[in-house]
């Protein structure tokens, strides 16, 4: 999919309440969950035992972290939007909520799908608050929906 360029605030604002963009599938492979694990610390078995997952978990493969998840939503949300405002840089604030209802399988296919919930005025900045879906190919629960704070700051 094309990525969508939001060019000025007033065209932002008018999305509000919007599915503004739905990313490109990106691959979830063993090697980067095998990183995730290194660099977080978390070896459990359901990820990084792939023998073990084969035998014990439902579909028979290891599954990525919820956090691992969490940290591609910067990287997934620029694939599929920008928003080419002028500030001098843009943080993410925060989130309001966050849910993993289903696991992502290792080499499975995930994408997201951006809401834009609000876009309020604050002291030198803007802060926008996009819902956002994970989805894994072909399955039909998401691995994750959240609510997430983006501040852009002039």
């Amino acid at each position: 999919m094309a990525q969508r360029i939001i060019a000025g605030l007033e065209e932002l604002r008018g999305l509000k309440g919007q599915e503004v963009d739905v990313g490109d599938w990106f691959a979830l492979d063993q090697a980067r969950i095998n990183a995730f694990a290194e660099v977080s610390e978390d070896h459990q078995w359901i990820h990084v035992d792939t023998e073990r997952a084969q035998t014990e978990l439902p579909q028979g493969k290891t599954i990525a972290h919820g956090f691992l998840t969490l940290s591609l939503l910067s990287f997934l949300l620029k694939q599929a939007v920008v928003v080419k405002v002028e500030f001098k840089r843009g943080i993410n604030y925060g989130l309001n909520r966050v849910r993993f209802p289903s696991p992502v399988p290792a080499g499975s296919q995930i994408r997201v799908r951006c809401t834009l919930v609000a876009v309020e005025e604050i002291p030198n900045a803007i802060q926008i608050c996009w819902a956002v879906i994970m989805e894994v190919r072909d399955v039909s629960k998401p691995a994750l929906v959240a609510e997430w704070l983006v501040r852009y700051y002039r």
